[in-house]
C-alpha cells in the first residue's frame, strides 16, 4: 500500500503543468526609480504574471507566455532595462522541481505514515489541518480550534485561539497572524504554523505565552492552496465561482484586493480572467469575511497584525494604494524596522536583508483592498504584510529549495518575537 502511494506521488508530479510549456520567466532589475515606473504599463500590456515585484536596483521575477516573449524583451530593450532569462521552459523547471518534492513527501510517507508535519518540504492542506486539529487535542489547556466556515468549495477554514487565559483576560493585547490568502506563496503557511509550534511545543519566550492572546490561521485561502497542488502550481486566487458572469471560465478572486479599502480603485482589475481581480465587491468571499470578522471581534484588543507573503525580503505597512502615511506611520516603521534586523541578524547570506516601508512607495505602485490596511483603517495600531525571502539566483524564491524553509521559518520567528513585545509595550 505504501509502495502504490509512493509511485502516485511521482505521477502526480508529472501530471500538471502543461499549461505552462513554452513559458519563461525572467528576472527584471530596474537601476532607477523612472525605469521602475516605465515598467509598470509593459508588465500590464503584455499580461505579465509578477511573481516577485522587482524594485529600485533589486530584481524581481516575472512570467510571461509564449506569444508575448518578444514583445516583452523588446520593451524591456528600448528602455535599457536590465532583464536574464530566469527560466527558459517553466513547465520543465516546475517538473524538475515537483520531483524533488514528490521524492522528499515519499521518503516523509515510508518512514512516519505522513503523520508530521514537516519543515524540509512543503506542507500540504491536508497535513495542516491534521497538525491543527492533532495540536488543540494535546494542549486542550491553551489551544482551541475553531472552524468559523468553510471555503467557497466547502473546505474547513481552521483557525487556532492559543491564550493561557482563554481569551477571557481583556487587559491582554491580541496578536493575529495569517497565511496563504494567495494561493502560490507555499512557503506562507509554514511560516505560520511555525508560530504554533513555537507556542505549543518549543516554547523558548514563554512572556509571549503568557502576556498576549494568539489568533492563528496558516491558510486563509484553502481552495486555491489546495488546486496549486493538484493544478496549477502559479494559482493565486481563490476559487469561487459565484461573483462574475465569466467566473465558471475564471474563477477566484484575488483576496488581497478584496478587503473594503479603495476596494476596486488602484492596482487591481474588474476582469475576473486577470490575477488581480478585486471580486464584485468588497468581501464578495467567504475566505475574506473570515478575517474581516476576526479582526473586528477582538479588535478593542488587537495590538498587532501580520500577513505573510513572499516573495520579497520586506515589510510593508499603509497605506498601499497610494503612498500616504497613517498617523501611526512613525510607529509602524519603527516597529517594522525592529522586526527587520532581529531577522536580517539570523538570515542566511544568500538572502537579501529586509526592506522596510509604505507598500506603495518601495514597490513603486498603488494597490487598493490589501488586508493589512483594511486592519490599519479600522484600528490595528500596527498591521504589515511580510513578503518573506527567497535566495538570489538560480530557479529559487518561489521555488525555494525545501531545505530552506527550516531557516526561513526560523528568522522570521525571531522578526515575530521583536515584533509582540514592541507592541505589547505600545499597547499598554
Amino acid at each position: 500500500m505504501r509502495l502504490l502511494a509512493v509511485v502516485l506521488l511521482f505521477a502526480l508530479a508529472y501530471a500538471k503543468h502543461e499549461k505552462y510549456d513554452g513559458w519563461k520567466s525572467y528576472y527584471v532589475g530596474p537601476a532607477s526609480a523612472e525605469q521602475l515606473k516605465a515598467l509598470g504599463p509593459i508588465l500590464d500590456q503584455y499580461f505579465v504574471d509578477v511573481l516577485s515585484h522587482p524594485i529600485v536596483q533589486r530584481e524581481g521575477v516575472v512570467l510571461v507566455a509564449p506569444n508575448h516573449q518578444d514583445g516583452f524583451t523588446k520593451a524591456l530593450e528600448d528602455l535599457a532595462i536590465d532583464y536574464k532569462v530566469h527560466a527558459d521552459n517553466v513547465k520543465a523547471a516546475l517538473d524538475y522541481d515537483d520531483t524533488l518534492i514528490a521524492a522528499k513527501k515519499a521518503r516523509d510517507f515510508i518512514r512516519s505514515g505522513g503523520r508530521n508535519l514537516p519543515y524540509d518540504n512543503y506542507q500540504t492542506l491536508e497535513t495542516i489541518d491534521a497538525y491543527l486539529i492533532d495540536i488543540a487535542a494535546r494542549f486542550p489547556d491553551t489551544v482551541t480550534l475553531v472552524n468559523p466556515a468553510n471555503s467557497f468549495e466547502d473546505r474547513p477554514i481552521y483557525y487556532l485561539k492559543i491564550s493561557t487565559t482563554n481569551f477571557q483576560d481583556e487587559s491582554k493585547p491580541v496578536i493575529f497572524i495569517d497565511g496563504g490568502i494567495h494561493a502560490r506563496e507555499w512557503v506562507s503557511p509554514p511560516s505560520v504554523t511555525w508560530m504554533i509550534h513555537k507556542l505549543t511545543e518549543d516554547i523558548t519566550e514563554p512572556d509571549l505565552l503568557e502576556k498576549f492572546d494568539w489568533i492563528i490561521l496558516p491558510v486563509v485561502n484553502p481552495d486555491g492552496y489546495a488546486f496549486t497542488f493538484s493544478s496549477d502550481r502559479f494559482w493565486r486566487k481563490t476559487r469561487s465561482t459565484d461573483s462574475h458572469a465569466w467566473s465558471t471560465l475564471c474563477p477566484g478572486v484575488d483576496g488581497n484586493r478584496n478587503y473594503d479599502f479603495f476596494w476596486n480603485t488602484v492596482g487591481t482589475s474588474a476582469s475576473p480572467c486577470v490575477e488581480t481581480y478585486g471580486g464584485s465587491q468588497a468581501f464578495s468571499e467567504i475566505e475574506t469575511r473570515v478575517v474581516r470578522d476576526l479582526l473586528h471581534e477582538y479588535l478593542h484588543r488587537m495590538a498587532l497584525y501580520l500577513t505573510m507573503h513572499s516573495y520579497g525580503s520586506m515589510i510593508l505597512y499603509g497605506w498601499g494604494h497610494d503612498g500616504s502615511l497613517s498617523p501611526n506611520a512613525f510607529a509602524l516603521h519603527t516597529v517594522g524596522v525592529s522586526m527587520a534586523a532581529a531577522i536580517d541578524a539570523r538570515k542566511l547570506p544568500n538572502f537579501h536583508n529586509y526592506i522596510v516601508g509604505n507598500a506603495a512607495l518601495v514597490l513603486w505602485y498603488g494597490a487598493s483592498g490589501a488586508s493589512e490596511d483594511y486592519a490599519h483603517l479600522i484600528g490595528v495600531p500596527l498591521a504589515y504584510t511580510y513578503e518573506l525571502p527567497g535566495l538570489q539566483g538560480g530557479f529559487e524564491g518561489f521555488h525555494l529549495d525545501p531545505i530552506y524553509i527550516e531557516q526561513v521559518c526560523r528568522e522570521t520567528w525571531e522578526g515575530i518575537v521583536v515584533g509582540a513585545r514592541r507592541a505589547g509595550e505600545l499597547f499598554r
